[in-house]
Formats: C-alpha cells, structure tokens, sequence
C-alpha cells in the first residue's frame, strides 16, 4: 500500500502556518505566522550504516502514515540487521510531511540529534496511534512532548525544537526540493540505487530487491 501525496498539498503547510506552537496540552490550538528560513539553515539527510557502502537505499517515510509504521515495525529491524549492520548498506531516512503532526513529529525526532534520531524514530512509528489518539492540536502536541521525554530529552530542549519556526520552514523546503527531485508520489517510497520503489513490502521482497541491486 502507498500513502498518496502531492506537493501542493505539502505547500499549504507554509501557507498554514503549521509550525508547532502548542506545546502542552494547556496550550492553545492556534497557528502562527510562518517564518522564512534563514538560506544558512541547513536540514541533512538522517543516515545509518557505512559510507563507503556499495549500496545506497533511501527511504521516504511520514510518521503519520501507517503504512510507514508498518514497514518499520514489521520490516526494518531484520534489514537493519542484515544489510546496515553489516556493512552492505547505507541508508539514508527522508521525511515526507502530509500534515503538521508528521512535521511537529519530524522536529521532534531531530531535536535529540544524530546519536538519538532513530531511537526516537523508533519509539513514534511503534506508538503512532497512540500519539495521534487524540485527534486534536493541544492532545497531539502533548503525546509528542512525551516522546521526547521518554527518549531522554528535557523540556529546555523540546521547547527551543518545538518552536523554532525557522527550521520548520527550513525541513518543509528541504522535503519539497528533494521529493520534487526524485519523484516521490506517496509513502513509502525508496530509491535504491537510483531506481524508485513504491509502497509497502514485506521483508522477503525488500531483500530480493536489495539482492539483486547488491549483485549489480
């Protein structure tokens, strides 16, 4: 299955003002005035596994899409294991945002920096639907917060993450210059050696493709 996007729906998350500003369950669901990115902003790719891998497999995933969070939860541990772990692949993580909870959930993420990224990226597609349970600004923003806590960030840091407009604008641009570049239509989608692959798959298909790509 594939989560279906277009990037002009992505685009209205400038145009919303989607930047995170409910940051306890006690906040307001208000929005604010969106923030132009300063251009010395920079967002980098999220990466696990060797450098020199000989085999480069990209990820576009959303932390709202369940299809996602089925693929990591059913599928990456094994090919983490056996591919990144090994040295066979370098794998690269993009963040797709079909909604303000994906972004405020990618900020998240990125507030515990690389050491802590995927640990954290872990615990939001295991507890997705317990995260986005309340359907609501405030209760989502709140879940989220929680994450962050339980992965061992403070609340100093998820506050300066959580409202930093700039670099909410800053990861938008970055996901619609990357996605428009390669195409990316829905999630999940993975570039693997330069080719695209659309939606889930199980473990048995992910590996005969990567197999296949390995052996050149």
């Amino acid at each position: 299955m594939l989560w279906k996007l277009t990037l002009a729906a992505a685009l209205t998350l400038t145009a919303l003002g989607l930047t995170p500003q409910p940051l306890r369950a006690e906040d307001t669901a208000s929005t604010q005035t969106p923030v132009t990115a300063p251009a010395e902003i920079k967002v980098p790719d999220m990466v696990l596994g060797k450098e020199d891998a000989p085999l480069t497999v990209t990820e576009y995933a959303s932390y709202t899409c369940p299809h996602c969070a089925n693929f990591h939860d059913t599928v990456f541990e094994k090919f983490k294991a056996n591919y990144i772990d090994t040295g066979k692949v370098r794998f690269v993580y993009r963040e797709v945002y079909f909604d303000k909870y994906g972004l405020w959930a990618a900020m998240v993420a990125r507030c515990g920096g690389d050491m802590r990224y995927f640990g954290i990226s872990d615990i939001l597609y295991s507890t997705q639907r317990d995260w986005l349970a309340s359907g609501n600004d405030a209760g989502i923003a709140d879940a989220l917060r929680k994450v962050g806590l339980t992965a061992g960030l403070d609340k100093a840091q998820l506050d300066a993450c959580m409202n930093d407009g700039a670099t909410a604008q800053a990861m938008v641009t970055t996901y619609q210059a990357n996605a428009t570049a390669d195409k990316i239509e829905g999630t999940p989608s993975f570039i693997i050696n330069g080719k695209l692959y659309s939606g889930e798959m199980t473990y048995e298909d992910f590996a005969k493709i990567v197999d296949e790509q390995l052996k050149g």
